[in-house]
């Protein structure tokens, strides 16, 4: 009988060892797994939106970059540039074309907003912006980036917009007061006439 109790009391022990085991072999594992995520540099994905429905001739368009850091560690000192904007098509209403963001840790996103205006129609190629920034605190070397391109888009004249789009008042204002004899002339003239029937009306049933 207490041979039988030493041996459950041996494999009770040696189980809860091997469940010790395995327990500390995990824990090892997820401590070496984060620390490798924690190692993992910066990775920035990088896109170029252009906001507007419709693109037109001296009228506002919002140009959105957008930035994503999966990497494993913050980027540093990252710098975003857009030169295909030129002074001789576009006018900068809003924003600035280059922008310095100190930091973006990892999982996060910074977005950054740009209003311009066409000076000309016609089509236009909206290439990708640039983007450079450190992967860790000690890299001693930018990594260099494009963004997505919006592709080709064309920008319609003011006039063609105006026409398809505006609510014409003045063309509304124009046609009223324009028809305004043709509808004023014929109601005068009942007026008048219901004015004298009813006069004589009135003397008739005096008398």
């Amino acid at each position: 009988m207490a041979r039988k109790v030493k041996r459950n009391i041996a494999t009770v022990s040696l189980f809860t060892m091997d469940n010790w085991l395995k327990i500390c072999i995990v824990v090892v594992f997820a401590v070496a797994t984060t620390g490798n995520e924690e190692a993992t540099p910066a990775k920035l994905l990088f896109s170029k939106q252009i906001l507007n429905k419709y693109l037109v001739e001296g009228m506002d368009i919002v140009i959105k970059y957008s930035l994503f850091n999966v990497g494993g560690t913050a980027a540093l000192d990252v710098q975003v540039a857009d030169n295909t904007f030129g002074p001789q098509d576009f006018e900068v209403v809003g924003g600035q074309l280059k922008v310095t963001i100190d930091r973006i840790p990892p999982g996060s996103n910074a977005t950054h907003v740009v209003v311009i205006r066409p000076s000309k129609y016609g089509y236009f190629n909206f290439t990708a912006a640039e983007v450079s920034y450190l992967p860790s605190e000690d890299a001693a070397e930018a990594l260099v980036g494009l963004s997505s391109e919006p592709g080709q888009g064309a920008i319609v004249p003011f006039k063609e917009y105006d026409r398809k789009f505006s609510p014409h008042l003045l063309d509304w204002l124009s046609f009223a007061v324009m028809s305004m004899p043709s509808l004023v002339l014929p109601y005068a003239l009942w007026y008048s006439s219901k004015t004298k029937y009813e006069a004589i009306l009135t003397q008739k049933k005096d008398k």
